[in-house]
């Protein structure tokens, strides 16, 4: 760094007027290449102030720093609405699911509405022929007699008359069974068969009899489904917030025997679509107001989601053009290119993390506005909640950005920094015993422990017990009968916990606070210096008011549209810049 050489006051002044007026005639007569090593300096330091510094520094609005305060507030009222909408849906079309259950189901009961651990009742299943044509024949009289149920159920035709229910059969082609000489007769290839049951009217309708002339074959039967829809409105909604919502409910009962075991397992699902409605107009003509609001508010977020895409984009790519000036300078005054590390100085990771969140935003709030006026055939509820909810999560996350401005806070920051590579190597060997004892505890104690009978559910076992949570259910749930896996488990689970809670999270502790401790040793003796930063210099806080930076950069929202319109010439002023005994 010996050759660096600084250029003269009178130098600076030239350059200075020379730049003074903001036009695109002055941007591309003044090439870059010709800059001295003091104005790349500055240009650097200016590069890696933060807002606050860079506002002193040129005096000028902080168009990134604006956008994004005013981006958290509306991205946070527009996901609180939407949570409130999305709330009543969930639970509306659970509390209707749970209804049909009731009304359509034979042998259903409120126990089996609670999810708990362990379960207290098996699945809703039939074990013999009788009971299977007793649940089609309770399933449909239930529909036949719709207008006795509580809630406002409809027929879906339009003069509310009933229209079809339909049974379909999913069977093998060929599918007998002679388990007295161990025989059978299979052909592997599924039949679809399906019958309108109106065809012998709904009152009094006897299932064995309308399934006499085609009896149906147990031993060949994969799976059967009675299909019927349902139409409603929903009234809880209505409000300030949003008018009445209607729905259409198309319903699927189904009896899944794929496995052959003599239990065919009874299951209702009701999948909602929402529909226009024809209700009171002028309740709708008062929710005008409302709904005129929220769509103003998505759209003004999708605005300013873009403004932030554009300004973060535009400041990447003005990185990476620095980035290639100073890589050329280095070379051609130091030879020496610039080192991996300096080189990732200019890549802004929060820049790229502010850019997703706005791409995730401008795709939740486009499908949020589709929704909300009825667009959308079907409901997008769930895509529409995980566009929405990463998005928001990585806005709160780059708050950390203006938070690390400050040293009390950035300590967090770089910690979790210094300490990246170390937990990312530490995490691989982690990860590796981490899935051997996965795929042992699957295979060994899966068909005797509820929570290890899928590769999901054991990983989910294993990571509560790295965390101490419900290991006395897990040891007390697994079955007795063998005492050989009794033993095995035993042993599998102490050894688990045990390296995992004593051994391998005391490491992972000990990785971060010694990158803590680091981080702490180098603001008392001062952070070491890449030759990057020995070149860069100290920026002297006297020169951020003194107008030493005040030139005709094209940093503000006006230079932005310049860059766009009008100046794409001077992009080839940030591709090279020679030597200073060259210019």
């Amino acid at each position: 760094m010996d050759r660096v050489i600084m250029e003269s006051q009178s130098n600076d002044e030239s350059w200075v007027t020379e730049n003074s007026e903001n036009t695109c005639t002055h941007t591309t007569s003044t090439p870059y290449f010709i800059v001295p090593e003091e104005r790349l300096r500055r240009k650097l330091q200016f590069h890696f102030m933060n807002p606050i510094e860079k506002w002193k520094a040129k005096r000028r609005f902080p168009y990134k720093f604006m956008v994004q305060l005013v981006k958290i507030f509306l991205v946070t009222l527009q996901l609180s609405l939407y949570s409130y909408s999305r709330y009543h849906y969930v639970n509306y079309t659970f509390d209707n699911r749970v209804t049909f259950s009731h009304l359509f189901l034979k042998g259903w009961d409120a126990t089996r509405e609670i999810n708990t651990y362990p379960p207290t009742a098996g699945p809703l299943a039939i074990y013999v022929k009788d009971d299977f044509y007793s649940t089609i024949e309770f399933a449909v009289e239930g529909y036949a007699n719709l207008s006795e149920a509580i809630g406002s159920y409809s027929y879906t035709n339009e003069d509310n008359s009933r229209p079809d229910m339909v049974f379909c059969l999913y069977s093998y082609k060929e599918g007998d069974i002679f388990g007295f000489n161990e025989s059978y007769v299979f052909n592997s290839e599924i039949v679809e068969t399906c019958k309108n049951l109106s065809q012998s009217g709904y009152s009094n309708f006897k299932a064995n009899k309308f399934f006499e002339k085609n009896e149906i074959n147990f031993s060949a039967l994969v799976r059967a489904e009675l299909k019927f829809s349902l139409k409603t409105v929903n009234f809880k909604s209505a409000g300030r917030i949003s008018p009445p919502n209607c729905y259409q409910f198309d319903i699927v009962i189904l009896f899944d025997n794929e496995d052959h075991d003599g239990q065919l397992v009874v299951t209702l699902d009701a999948e909602p679509t929402r529909l226009k409605c024809k209700g009171d107009v002028e309740y709708v003509i008062g929710n005008e107001i409302s709904s005129i609001l929220r769509s103003l508010l998505n759209y003004f977020v999708i605005f300013i989601c873009f403004a932030s895409l554009l300004l973060c984009a535009r400041a990447l790519w003005r990185a990476i053009q620095l980035r290639q000036i100073t890589e050329n300078f280095f070379i051609s005054t130091f030879n020496k290119p610039l080192s991996s590390n300096d080189r990732g100085k200019f890549v802004n990771w929060w820049y790229l993390m502010i850019i997703v969140n706005d791409v995730l935003i401008i795709v939740g709030s486009s499908i949020q506005q589709q929704i909300e006026s009825d667009e959308f055939s079907s409901d997008q509820w769930n895509v529409c909640s995980v566009f929405l909810g990463s998005g928001n999560l990585l806005v709160w996350f780059g708050v950390l950005r203006y938070l690390g401005f400050f040293k009390t806070y950035n300590v967090v920051i770089l910690t979790l920094q210094k300490a990246a590579p170390q937990v990312a190597r530490f995490l691989i060997c982690a990860i590796l015993i981490y899935a051997g004892f996965l795929f042992c505890g699957w295979l060994v104690l899966g068909p005797y422990h509820l929570k290890f009978k899928s590769l999901s559910t054991t990983s989910e076992c294993l990571f509560a017990l790295i965390n101490g949570d419900d290991m006395f259910a897990t040891f007390s749930v697994l079955s007795t009968k063998s005492s050989l896996l009794w033993w095995f488990s035993r042993i599998y689970l102490y050894t688990f916990i045990s390296l995992y809670i004593y051994i391998i999270l005391s490491l992972f502790i000990s990785v971060i606070m010694d990158a803590y401790e680091t981080i702490k040793q180098y603001y008392e003796e001062g952070f070491p210096k890449s030759d990057l930063q020995i070149f860069i210099g100290e920026t002297n806080l006297d020169d951020l008011s003194s107008g030493l930076y005040r030139t005709g950069s094209t940093e503000s929202l006006g230079g932005l549209v310049k860059d766009f319109f009008c100046c794409f010439k001077s992009t080839k002023n940030y591709t090279s810049i020679p030597s200073p005994e060259n210019s």
